[in-house]
């Protein structure tokens, strides 16, 4: 029973100190809360031991989003349309958990196990049936880095462990002579203790405490009950193969790397997002402008009609001069039923590109988009040399350096793969401290029916469990054992294979870099090339309008004289809605190429004025756009 004691004692305060829960079914408190907070006073204990708290997802938008909804519109500038798909767009939002995988995946590291690597998916950021986008997925070479840890049973966090146990034997003997006993009867009770911890480099150390206690009923032993124990400190080093800090920490290394690898994969995420939708914006003002054209075209189609049934009322038109006019008209409004349809189908891609829960929102489903910006070319081009462009789009595109991590990794994972080929030599040495204690035997030696007397016992092991301690740190019984173990590969296959393979890989990331900058030029030069063409084309288109503007007004006038036929008319402003068309085309490819321009050189972002760590955050500081009056009808005034 006094044997006892210490561990009946030591499990009363384990009861009183756990939660009072304890060991029941209770609700797991999902409660967001910081790391380092501890809300009872037992939490710093059990915190290791409880999940992180993940906050559920958000899928309601900002109120951004409604401050810009005013009698059923959408008022939207290109800056707001951006801050709102910082804010609210669902592929934004879910590369926002990067940083919480790289810093899971660091944690990982410290603690030396594997390491699993981060995502580096990235995607458009626009909803299905969003065409022509801008950007690519490509993020260069994944940034996982080495699947490397510490060997098995060894962990840079310090493991306490533990072996408590009692165990009843009953042997039957077939000799009986020595002993006296038909069977040998012992209770055994085990207290086993340690605390074991890897170091960086390379290296661990165990402490163990062990305790033993044996109750017999033979009457041979000296001591009975009888208690030994031993605290065991064991240190082994490697001196060749997993040694250094440099090997041992590589892992941290890879993993913080990818850290600043989880930054750019962000960052390449919002490029796109932003790229893309600036892309939908020019292309609902283009569907607009192209809008505003079909209706002047039904318009002036109709008048003509109105215009040719007078005349020939009047008898100075023939009959066929109407039919011709309203032939012009359905064929002009045919025109303009296709381009609203388009545009509505561009209003509900943008809306959808915006908002977390898509049209979900009434008010935001049935909103019809106001756009405040309208595209402008300037008189003027800047010319800026190509190198320049090349050079800043190598500096800035985060593709690139992701990459240049990836090589960096690669060669922290070499390093390590080189060490594995060297033997395996270890260094050890154990320290232990041995003690006995007992009470002497009391026994019936069966045979004489007298307790059987020990006249060796020496009073030095006799006491209880403080005997045990004074001898223990007394050092009355040390061992001291130090060596080294060795293994050497006769041949090391399998290392070697495994250094050529990471060799490889290596070559094979460079490469891929080089393949990398190769495609940055040519979206830097193809991207040049769509902004000049577009804006020749555009200015082509101008003059080409201007021209046809003062065609058609001309036939206009040789009508009114008698000096032309209706038909004629109607082919002149056909000839102009269809330059009117091609102007408001190339105006709109004109912003499309300069978008395409600043996202191949890595430039979209700090040209929007799209702060980094907002993004992160999801709320953009700077202020919706003052939304303009509007009439009673909801029309713009």
């Amino acid at each position: 029973m006094k044997q006892s004691q210490p561990l009946i004692a030591l499990l009363c305060v384990y009861l009183v100190a756990v939660p009072p829960s304890f060991g029941q079914e209770r609700k797991e408190d999902t409660t967001p809360r910081l790391d380092s907070e501890s809300p009872h006073w037992y939490s710093r204990f059990t915190n290791p031991y409880q999940p992180r708290v993940v906050p559920p997802v958000n899928v309601s938008n900002t109120t951004r989003l409604d401050s810009l909804l005013r009698a059923g519109n959408l008022y939207l500038s290109l800056q707001d349309a951006i801050a709102l798909g910082i804010e609210n767009n669902l592929d934004v939002e879910v590369l926002r958990y990067e940083y919480e995988y790289a810093n899971a995946d660091l944690l990982r590291a410290k603690s030396g196990a594997s390491i699993q690597g981060i995502p580096t998916n990235v995607t458009s950021g626009m909803p299905n049936g969003a065409a022509s986008l801008i950007g690519s997925t490509n993020t260069g070479v994944a940034a996982t880095g080495a699947q490397t840890s510490l060997p098995a049973g060894v962990s840079y966090d310090p493991a306490f462990i533990g072996n408590i146990s009692w165990g009843h034997a009953s042997t039957p003997l077939a000799n009986t002579i020595v002993s006296g006993l038909t069977q040998q009867i012992a209770t055994n009770k085990l207290a086993n203790f340690g605390i074991t911890q890897g170091f960086i480099s390379g290296g661990s150390a165990s402490l163990t405490y062990d305790n033993s206690n044996q109750f017999t009923n033979s009457f041979t032993n000296t001591y009975n009950p009888a208690t030994t124990s031993s605290l065991d400190l064991t240190l082994t080093q490697p001196l060749l193969q997993g040694f250094g800090l440099a090997m041992n920490n590589r892992t941290i290394r890879i993993a913080t790397n990818n850290m600043r690898a989880a930054d750019l994969v962000f960052k390449q995420q919002i490029i796109n997002v932003v790229a893309n939708i600036s892309g939908l914006y020019w292309n609902l003002v283009y569907a607009n402008n192209d809008l505003d054209v079909k209706r002047r075209a039904v318009a002036v189609s109709t008048k003509l009609l109105n215009d040719n049934k007078a005349q020939v009322e009047v008898g100075t038109l023939a009959p066929i001069a109407i039919v011709q006019a309203e032939a012009q008209v359905a064929t002009d409004q045919q025109a303009l039923v296709q381009s609203q349809t388009n545009v509505l189908q561009q209003e509900t891609i943008l809306k959808s590109a915006l908002s977390r829960n898509g049209l979900a929102s009434p008010a935001v489903g049935e909103a019809r988009i106001v756009l405040t910006d309208r595209i402008r070319v300037p008189d003027v081009e800047t010319i800026e040399p190509v190198q320049d462009l090349v050079d800043r789009a190598l500096e800035n595109r985060p593709e690139l350096s992701q990459s240049r991590i990836q090589i960096d990794n690669s060669k922290l994972a070499l390093a390590g793969t080189r060490n594995q080929m060297l033997p395996s030599i270890n260094a050890f040495a154990d320290l232990r401290n041995n003690a006995l204690s007992g009470n002497l035997n009391t026994t019936i030696n069966p045979a004489t029916g007298l307790i059987q007397p020990h006249p060796s016992a020496d009073p030095f092991f006799i006491g209880g469990y403080g005997t045990i301690l004074g001898q223990l740190f007394g050092r009355s019984f040390p061992n001291y054992t130090v060596g080294v173990q060795l293994n050497i590969p006769l041949r090391n296959r399998a290392a070697q294979a495994n250094m050529i393979t990471q060799e490889l890989n290596l070559r094979q990331n460079e490469l891929s870099v080089q393949r990398l900058v190769n495609q940055v030029r040519v979206d830097v030069q193809t991207a040049l090339t769509a902004v000049q063409q577009s804006r020749a084309q555009y200015q082509a288109a101008v003059k080409a309008r201007v021209l046809q503007e003062q065609t058609a007004d001309a036939e206009q006038k040789k009508l009114a004289v008698g000096a032309s036929t209706p038909y004629n008319v109607i082919l002149m402003q056909r000839d102009l809605w269809t330059a009117e068309d091609a102007e408001v085309l190339a105006q709109a490819a004109y912003a499309l190429a300069r978008t395409q321009l600043d996202w191949a050189t890595g430039a979209i972002l700090q040209k929007n004025n799209v702060v980094l760590d907002e993004a992160k955050a999801g709320r953009v500081t700077r202020a919706p756009d003052t939304i303009p009056p509007v009439n009673n009808n909801g029309s713009q005034r």
